[in-house]
C-alpha cells in the first residue's frame, strides 16, 4: 500500500487520526497532509511492532575525503525527541514536504559515523532550508539522521551535507582522524509521485507486540549495527537489560588499542534488542566493589571502533573473581525515535553482576 492510497481508505486504528490540509500552495497536488499515521494504544515500555512501516527511497551516495554520505528520503512522518529523559513528539507540520534521512560513515573500515549532520538546500532561486538532522533511530532503517523538511514545491535541488569532528574516542585506524568537519555536495528532484508512493507496510495482529521488522538491505550504505555476543573481543563478563537495551559487558588484557595501560579494559556494548542497532550518544559510569568497599568509580568513556562500533569503556587496574561491576546509565540515548522504538531505552536501570 502506498501513501495516497492509505490516505484516501481513511486508515486508522485507535489512538490514531488522519488530517487534512491543502499543499496546493506548494506547487503540486496533494489533497491531504500526513498528520498522525495510526499509533498504538498501550504500548510496551520497550522495542515493539508500530501500526505501520514507512517505505524509503534512495536520493543518492557521495564520497568525500574519507566519509561516504547516503541521502534517502520518505514522506513526512511523525517522531519523538529527547533531551536528556524527557520525550517529545514532532508532528507533521502543514508545510512539510519530504523526511529527508542521510547515513554517514568512514569508506575505509564502513564505520558509521555518530557525528552531528546539517543540511543547506538550495535550488535555482537560492536557499530555502537550512537545519541540523537530528540522531535518530527507527525499525526499518536503524541509527541514522533525518528530519522533516518544508521545499517549495517539485524540481532540482542541491543539498550539502555539512558533518562537524567525531567527538568520541576512537581506537587504531579511526584514531587522528576525523577531527574537522566535512562536507558533501549531491543533487536529488523532489517528486512527490516518487515520494509520496513509497510503500506503506502495515503490521496488522503484530501490532503493538513486543519485537521489530529485519532492517532494510541497502547494499551502499553499511549497516548501523554492533557485533554479535560471540564477535566481541576479550571475555564476556555479563549480558543484561535495561530499558530494554542489552548490554553486553567485557573484559579485554594487555590490549594496546583500547588503552596505553597494561591493566584490564572493560567495554560495555550496548544495542538494540532483536537487530543489534548501535546505540550512540548515552552516558555511562561503572562502579567496581571488592568485599563492600568501592575500589574503582568512573566513566565509561564513549569510543569508536571499527570492529566493535560504538562502544563505551574504561580501564581497570584489575579485576577479581567475586567483584562486584554495576553499570549505571547516567544519561539514556539521545536520539530521536521513530514509531516502534519511543518507548524504549528511556527508564534504563542500572545492571549489577558478580565477576566470575
Amino acid at each position: 500500500m502506498n501513501r495516497r492510497t492509505f490516505l484516501r481508505q481513511g486508515a486508522a486504528l485507535s489512538g490514531g487520526l488522519l488530517l487534512s490540509g491543502c499543499l496546493g500552495r506548494l506547487g503540486f497536488e496533494t489533497q491531504s497532509a500526513w498528520r498522525d499515521p495510526p499509533l498504538v494504544e498501550d504500548r510496551p515500555a520497550a522495542v515493539y511492532y508500530p501500526a505501520i512501516i514507512e517505505g524509503m527511497g534512495m536520493y543518492g551516495t557521495k564520497t568525500a575525503g574519507d566519509i561516504g554520505f547516503a541521502l534517502m528520503h520518505s514522506f513526512p512522518h511523525r517522531f519523538w525527541n529527547l533531551t536528556g529523559s524527557r520525550k517529545t513528539k514532532v508532528v507533521v507540520q502543514s508545510d512539510d514536504s519530504v523526511h529527508l534521512m542521510a547515513s554517514v560513515w568512514d569508506t575505509e573500515t564502513e564505520t558509521i559515523l555518530p557525528v552531528d549532520v546539517s543540511v543547506e538546500i538550495s535550488n535555482s532561486d537560492g536557499q530555502v532550508s537550512s537545519t541540523n538532522l537530528w540522531p535518530m533511530i527507527s525499525p526499518n532503517m536503524g541509527f541514522h539522521y533525518g528530519d522533516n523538511i518544508a521545499l517549495p514545491g517539485e524540481g532540482q535541488y542541491d543539498v550539502t551535507l555539512q558533518v562537524g569532528p567525531l567527538q568520541t574516542a576512537r581506537t587504531d585506524p579511526l584514531e587522528g582522524r576525523f577531527t574537522r568537519g566535512q562536507s558533501a555536495t549531491m543533487q536529488f528532484t523532489f517528486d512527490t509521485d516518487e515520494t509520496y508512493n513509497l510503500e506503506i507496510r502495515r503490521l496488522g495482529e503484530k501490532a503493538g507486540t513486543r519485537g521489530t521488522v529485519d532492517l532494510m538491505d541497502m547494499e551502499m550504505i553499511p549497516e548501523p549495527v554492533v557485533p554479535t555476543k560471540s564477535e566481541l573481543p576479550g571475555r564476556l563478563l555479563h549480558e543484561g537489560q535495561s530499558g530494554d537495551a542489552t548490554m553486553l559487558v567485557a573484559l579485554v588484557d594487555g590490549d594496546h588499542r583500547f588503552s596505553d595501560t597494561e591493566g584490564p579494559f572493560l567495554i560495555v556494548s550496548p544495542r538494540t534488542p532483536y537487530n543489534r542497532v548501535m546505540l550512540p550518544r548515552m552516558a555511562l559510569s561503572a562502579t567496581l566493589e571488592r568485599g563492600g568497599d568501592t575500589i574503582t568509580q568512573g566513566t565509561l568513556q564513549a569510543s569508536l571502533d571499527p570492529n566493535l562500533g560504538s562502544f563505551y569503556g574504561m580501564g581497570l587496574d584489575e579485576l577479581k573473581t567475586g567483584d562486584t561491576v554495576r553499570i549505571t546509565v547516567e544519561t539514556p540515548p539521545q536520539l530521536a525515535r521513530h514509531d516502534g522504538y519511543e518507548t524504549a531505552f528511556l527508564d534504563m536501570e542500572p545492571i549489577e553482576f558478580a565477576v566470575e
